[in-house]
């Protein structure tokens, strides 16, 4: 959707006009797509999940198994800059909506489950990762302050991430 690279970098504060014209449409045909400022807000949320989602299966079936834990962990920058974008308009979204949430609430970390384990069983990240490891990281990253720089850092600290992971410790660290 054009609405999400304007959103990522502007928020919702981004005039609905400004998203019409990135689309290349008429502000009457985006309000005909989207009557609400919400419906445009659940419109990017689950195009944004869904193909971040569809990308782990992608990146699986053409990359070895690290590197596409790596491309699509960059990947998930884009999906959590979004995220950020739509702010207190997809927060509030998601309060008042909770079939959204139950929707999406599997696929995020289903994928992180699926690459992380297919880069382990490949012998190309140590054994003793786990799916919430890279889950809290990510959080950490989202919860980042806004700034400027905050996906050039974002994008360093997965790499970071990838380099521990892809480390091989003479003891693996305790499970729990």
């Amino acid at each position: 959707m054009a609405a999400r690279a304007l959103v990522a970098e502007q928020g919702m504060a981004a005039s609905l006009e400004a998203v019409a014209r990135q689309a290349g449409l008429g502000i009457g045909t985006l309000y005909r797509h989207f009557p609400t400022r919400e419906a445009l807000v659940e419109a990017l949320f689950r195009e944004e999940h869904a193909a971040l989602v569809a990308a782990a299966d992608d990146l699986a079936a053409r990359l070895p198994a690290d590197e596409a834990l790596a491309r699509w962990l960059q990947r998930s920058l884009d999906y959590l800059a979004t995220k950020r974008g739509l702010g207190d308009s997809l927060h509030q979204l998601l309060q008042a909506r909770p079939d959204i949430v139950a929707a999406v609430q599997g696929g995020f970390p289903s994928a992180v489950a699926r690459l992380l384990a297919a880069a382990i069983a490949q012998g190309s990240v140590r054994p003793d990762a786990e799916p919430e490891d890279i889950l809290h990281t990510l959080t950490g990253i989202y919860s980042a302050p806004a700034g400027p720089d905050w996906r050039r850092r974002a994008g360093r600290i997965v790499g970071l991430l990838m380099d521990g992971l892809r480390a091989r410790p003479e003891k693996a660290l305790p499970r729990g």
